[in-house]
């Protein structure tokens, strides 16, 4: 008798599923005998697709290998120029510019193996971009196409020609055919769309999907405007006698951004030394030791604030002990009651020396109900990296709680943070500590003139400063920043610092 057949012998695993980082190194080589004689995708493309839109990256797997992949961004069509070409679209090839409220699917390209490209890969793989249009209620999925077999006939017929004799199915074209056959419509004929893509003679067909499934939303419409409104706390560093009259004083400022219907109230770096005013001990060291234990009761205060209070609340920075090190950490308290956390990651060789603080090692980047934010504590402004890695990460505000002695030391953050805003097209935000501790240890006089900055454009505050507060005076700050004219302004401003950098010639490589 026969034994019954074993069927998993003869399964072939069939996948398309998102892209991996550690498929990165299999799509560039792919890509390579996709597009002989075009520049393939260098690594720090694909890890920004991934960072920016991982959902919008699809591969094909078949018996473990790589055999097609695709990818995308998210974009509201309506705000790029009609005769916009690749590297306008896809930030060249970095999808920086991804939308996550975007009403369009852009793709950007779709490649499969010459050795399986009669098994529908590719259909599979628009397929899935379908999918995913639906799940997010897209209105579109766009594409700039090739044309590549133009280039036989473009003696004897102009693009627009060509085209017109494809659809009519006179001429064959490997990517234009299989465009129309997968239910896209032709938009227009775009020039110098693709400069390495001779084959095309550089032109592409913009073509277009219609989500037959879409239901428009009102969150969905063009915005004229996203604004956020910021309270910063310049808070006075003076003698206090109980952690209560602490409590007493932040909630007084906390109800005064409230009142003022800020969505964010900004408090100063280690402002809660304050409590050594009373804590009676002279070491510097041990000082910060004492102060570590109240991490606790600071974490519960600013939780329950920003949750009574309705206001998302930058907690200034607070020393903390964590496995036997202590950190100088600022508390990111959101109103809907969650805590994010910002280590900081360069340490003042007065920091190193007074109280022995260790650095942290990562740049975060947080979600926010009003949009995402960055926190570089003090120094860390000064280093220009971390600013371009926040602002990758799709950064649009950071704020720096700073504590600075002199006016030297003030002006390095100050100068520091409006070139930020510049270098980066984003707003940042400094708030400082003013007043003196006479009795504390490293801790005696302070000097600040908190702000808000923009950057330096028309659209933008005057000398780019939103508001400041007056130097060394116990006060607040209130302020509006825009978070759509942000956007318009990185992709249409008088310059584009993020757009126009030469990623050919230099590169930040984060390391985490």
């Amino acid at each position: 008798m026969a034994e019954k057949l074993d069927l998993t012998r003869f399964e072939k695993k069939m996948v398309i599923r998102n892209i991996r980082e550690e498929d990165i190194d299999r799509i560039i080589a792919l890509q390579e005998v996709c597009f002989p004689g075009m520049d393939p995708w260098k690594r720090e493309h694909l890890e920004s697709h991934l960072e920016h839109f991982p959902e919008g990256q699809f591969c094909a797997e078949f018996e473990g290998a790589i055999i097609g992949s695709c990818s995308s961004l998210l974009i509201n069509f309506d705000e790029y120029d009609d005769r916009h070409t690749w590297q306008d679209i896809t930030d060249d090839g970095y999808i920086t510019n991804h939308n996550p409220d975007g009403m369009n699917m852009y793709g950007i390209e779709v490649m499969v193996s010459p050795e399986y490209r009669r098994m529908k890969i590719g259909h599979r793989l628009y397929e899935a971009r379908k999918d995913l249009a639906r799940r997010l209620n897209l209105k579109s999925i766009i594409i700039g196409g090739r044309i590549p077999n133009y280039h036989k006939y473009q003696e004897e017929m102009t693009p627009r020609q060509y085209v017109e004799q494809v659809m009519l199915h006179q001429i064959y074209d490997p990517v234009l055919s299989f465009q129309l056959l997968n239910e896209f419509s032709l938009m227009r004929i775009n020039p110098n769309y693709l400069p390495d893509d001779k084959a095309s003679s550089t032109y592409a067909t913009l073509m277009e999907w219609n989500n037959v499934d879409y239901r428009p939303q009102s969150k969905r419409y063009y915005k004229s405007a996203f604004p956020v409104r910021i309270c910063v706390i310049q808070y006075a560093m003076k003698q206090i006698h109980s952690f209560e009259e602490f409590m007493n004083q932040v909630e007084y400022y906390v109800d005064v951004a409230s009142d003022a219907s800020a969505d964010f109230a900004v408090f100063p770096e280690i402002f809660t030394t304050q409590l050594m005013s009373y804590l009676e001990e002279r070491s510097p060291s041990l000082a910060v030791q004492r102060i570590t234990e109240y991490t606790e009761d600071y974490i519960n205060l600013f939780t329950d604030l920003s949750v009574k209070y309705n206001i998302n609340i930058i907690g200034g920075s607070h020393f903390v002990e964590e496995e036997g090190k202590i950190y100088n950490i600022a508390y990111l308290f959101r109103r809907d009651g969650t805590i994010e956390k910002q280590y900081k990651l360069h340490i003042t060789p007065n920091e190193r020396k007074w109280w022995g603080i260790s650095a942290g090692d990562q740049v975060r980047v947080f979600d926010t109900d009003c949009g995402k934010i960055a926190i570089q504590i003090c120094y860390d402004i000064e280093f220009p990296e971390l600013a371009r890695i926040a602002a990758d990460k799709g950064a649009k505000i950071i704020f720096t709680p700073f504590c600075t002695e002199d006016r030297q030391g003030y002006l390095r953050v100050r100068y520091c943070a409006q070139a930020r805003a510049v270098e980066n097209q984003i707003y940042t935000v400094i708030s400082g500590t003013v007043g003196n501790l006479p009795q504390t240890e490293n801790m005696d006089v302070q000097y600040a003139q908190s702000a808000i900055f923009a950057p330096s454009d028309f659209e933008f505050a005057r000398d780019g400063i939103v508001g400041e507060c007056n130097p060394n005076i116990e006060m607040v700050v209130v302020g509006d920043v825009d978070l759509e004219i942000l956007r318009r302004q990185r992709q249409d401003g008088t310059v584009r610092q993020l757009k126009d950098r030469r990623r050919d010639v230099y590169h930040i490589e984060y390391k985490k």
